[in-house]
């Protein structure tokens, strides 16, 4: 079993989709591993995108994130992070795959409702970031 990170963002917050966005991630066959809610200070949201650190879309994404509540999910299942990719689908909503979760719900970017792990390293740092060092 592979575990994997998802983060519901602000506008979904705003939006009253946490719910509807669990229920995507249940519905899938994710379990629900560890979940909390966490304000997205502007120091944690710059360590935690560091590796974006230069790109074009960083200050807008920190501006964004920071200073903002923020849903957490550490998930588990068979091939997660590759499933929760394909639910969430493209990180442009407008290119998203009809029937994923930026596609139905996002409205742009970096507005586009959730964060997943890109790959099964990515997903243990940031597990660890949010949860700390757990053996589950």
């Amino acid at each position: 079993m592979e575990k994997t990170l998802l983060i519901i963002k602000p506008d979904a917050i705003d939006r009253n989709l946490v719910g509807k966005v669990i229920s995507r991630i249940e519905e899938a066959e994710l379990k629900i591993l560890d979940i909390k809610m966490v304000l997205f200070s502007r120091k944690t949201t710059e360590d935690f995108y560091a590796e974006h650190r230069g790109e074009e879309f960083f200050d807008r994404l920190i501006n964004y994130m920071a200073d903002n509540r923020i849903v957490v999910l550490k998930l588990e299942g068979k091939n997660a992070v590759n499933r929760l990719r394909e639910l969430v689908g493209a990180t442009d909503p407008k290119k998203a795959a009809k029937n994923t979760i930026r596609a139905d719900y996002g409205v742009g970017t970096p507005q586009n409702s959730v964060h997943a792990s890109d790959s099964a390293n990515s997903a243990a740092r940031e597990i660890r970031f949010f949860f700390g060092d757990t053996k589950e």
